[in-house]
């Protein structure tokens, strides 16, 4: 019997609202996975259950409202209209339509569910798509896990295949590339700057590739350009936590590029799938304030590739090399 094929897209998850009570279930979930803070559990769950989620609920969800929308979160929505059109650009181009569902690691719609709606259409062959570009065991990892824990105990497994990064792909790089020239098109910055989410550094110690991976995108993306390092520089956003973290940090390098006058800057975030919290609240809102505080005079955020049409065929050239019976799951 042939089997059928289904596409399963991950992404990191959401709160189901903007208000304290709905982002402290969230990062209740999120806080508590080992992928996420590699700390023993005796030692994290007392921190995270009396300090962290007492008071970093309300601080979150202040800045939730500040980028929620009327259709819902940001990046619920950018997925799931980044879904639709995999689906679309897949069935035409295989000439048949394939199930493709969206599920996300934390929160809803759940990796359970998803699998749930793809064997409802008889998927018994999924190719899992994490939306995370360059790969960590606490982003792609965790999702990997989270799927396999979904499938746990399942009378009839299907065959499941993964796609563990696309850093380089060169299609990604071209709609990265496309999107820096829409932005540019009546208005060039002195500087872009290439703001990835970042983790510990002993993770990277511990032999995880982000950082490596990272590093190629940005390589990639400069020579797409033709920009130098000068020009488009790469630091890291979202520190947590009493680790010493990747850097440069974002923020310390606005405030350097502000110091050493540069008046207008551009922040991309191409580890990014969709926009969220992190790019429309921490980079655009936050980030432009630090930079003019410290004497720039504009930062601009270009939009994450969200649902561009380049950016699914993008997904769909990776897919293919996984759902193809002569090609190859990275």
């Amino acid at each position: 019997m042939s089997e059928i094929p289904g596409v399963l897209l991950v992404n990191l998850g959401t709160p189901d609202g903007p208000d304290a009570w709905s982002v402290r279930r969230y990062l209740a979930e999120f806080l508590a996975d080992p992928r996420v803070v590699e700390l023993p559990r005796v030692v994290w769950l007392p921190i995270l259950y009396f300090f962290v989620l007492t008071f970093r609920p309300f601080r979150s969800a202040r800045a939730y409202k500040k980028v929620w929308r009327e259709d819902g979160s940001p990046l619920l929505v950018f997925s799931e209209g980044l879904r639709a059109k995999v689906a679309d650009v897949l069935a035409t181009r295989r000439g048949s339509p394939v199930p493709v569902v969206l599920g996300m690691t934390y929160g809803k719609p759940s990796l359970k569910d998803a699998l749930a709606d793809l064997r409802a259409a008889g998927c018994t062959d999924i190719t899992c798509l994490p939306l995370y570009p360059q790969y960590s065991g606490s982003t792609t990892g965790a999702s990997l896990d989270a799927l396999y824990a979904a499938v746990a105990g399942e009378r009839v497994v299907p065959a499941l295949r993964t796609v563990t990064t696309y850093a380089t792909e060169p299609a990604y790089i071209d709609a990265l590339a496309a999107s820096v020239r829409e932005a540019w098109a009546d208005d060039e910055p002195e500087v872009l700057l290439l703001s990835f989410h970042g983790i510990p550094k002993r993770y990277v110690e511990a032999g995880d590739p982000y950082l490596a991976e990272c590093q190629q995108t940005a390589a990639a993306l400069r020579a797409a350009l033709g920009l130098d390092e000068h020009r488009c520089r790469m630091s890291f956003q979202s520190r947590f936590g009493p680790d010493t973290w990747l850097g440069p940090p974002t923020d310390d390098t606005l405030e350097e590029l502000a110091e050493e006058g540069v008046k207008t800057v551009d922040v991309l975030c191409p580890g990014f799938s969709a926009d969220c919290l992190e790019t429309l609240e921490e980079i655009a809102m936050e980030g432009a304030e630090i930079f003019t505080e410290a004497g720039g005079e504009r930062l601009r955020a270009i939009p994450c590739l969200n649902d561009r049409m380049d950016h699914a065929e993008a997904l769909v050239d990776v897919l293919e090399r996984a759902l193809l019976p002569d090609g190859h799951a990275r």
